[in-house]
C-alpha cells in the first residue's frame, strides 16, 4: 500500500509529464486540502510566454480563488521539484502549512540562495519519489540537447 504522499506526489508526477509532453520543463504541482486535490499545475512559462509561470504559482493562484482567501495554511504542496526563490517567496506568503518535494534543484533550488524564506511554521518534507523526477528532467533536457 502506498503512503498518501507517495500518492499525491504521484500526481504531481502526473502534470510534470503533462509539462514534458508540451515542451515545458517537467515539474507538476499540487495543492491538498484536507486529503482532497484543490489544485493541479505544471510549468506553462513557454506556452504563456511568462517567465513567471511557474508550476507552484499557478497551483497557489487556482487555491487562492478556490478557498476566496489569501492564506494556504491549512494545505500540503506537493511538487517534482524544490522551488525556487520566486515560488518559495510567494509559498511563504500563503503561509503554507507543508511543502513537500520529490528532488532538490541543484541550481536553482530556494535553499541555496535563501533557506529561511518560508514561513516559519511551513513544514518541508523532500525525497518522495525522488528518482521518478529525477528521471524525468533528465529525460527532459537531455531531449533538447
Amino acid at each position: 500500500m502506498i503512503s498518501r504522499d507517495e500518492y499525491f506526489m504521484r500526481e504531481a508526477l502526473k502534470e510534470a509529464q503533462k509539462a514534458f509532453e508540451y515542451g515545458e520543463v517537467p515539474i507538476g504541482a499540487i495543492i491538498v486540502a484536507n486529503n482532497k486535490i484543490i489544485s493541479k499545475a505544471h510549468n506553462e512559462v513557454e506556452r504563456l510566454k511568462d517567465p513567471t509561470a511557474h508550476a507552484e504559482m499557478i497551483a497557489i493562484a487556482t487555491a487562492l480563488e478556490f478557498f476566496n482567501n489569501k492564506y494556504l495554511d491549512h494545505c500540503t504542496l506537493y511538487v517534482t521539484i524544490e522551488p525556487c526563490p520566486m515560488c518559495a517567496g510567494a509559498l511563504s506568503l500563503t503561509r503554507i502549512s507543508k511543502i513537500i518535494y520529490a528532488a532538490s534543484d541543484i541550481k536553482y533550488g530556494y535553499t541555496l540562495f535563501h533557506p529561511s524564506i518560508l514561513h516559519k511554521k511551513t513544514e518541508v518534507k523532500n525525497g518522495i519519489l525522488k528518482d521518478d523526477a529525477i528521471k524525468l528532467m533528465k529525460s527532459f533536457f537531455e531531449n533538447k540537447r
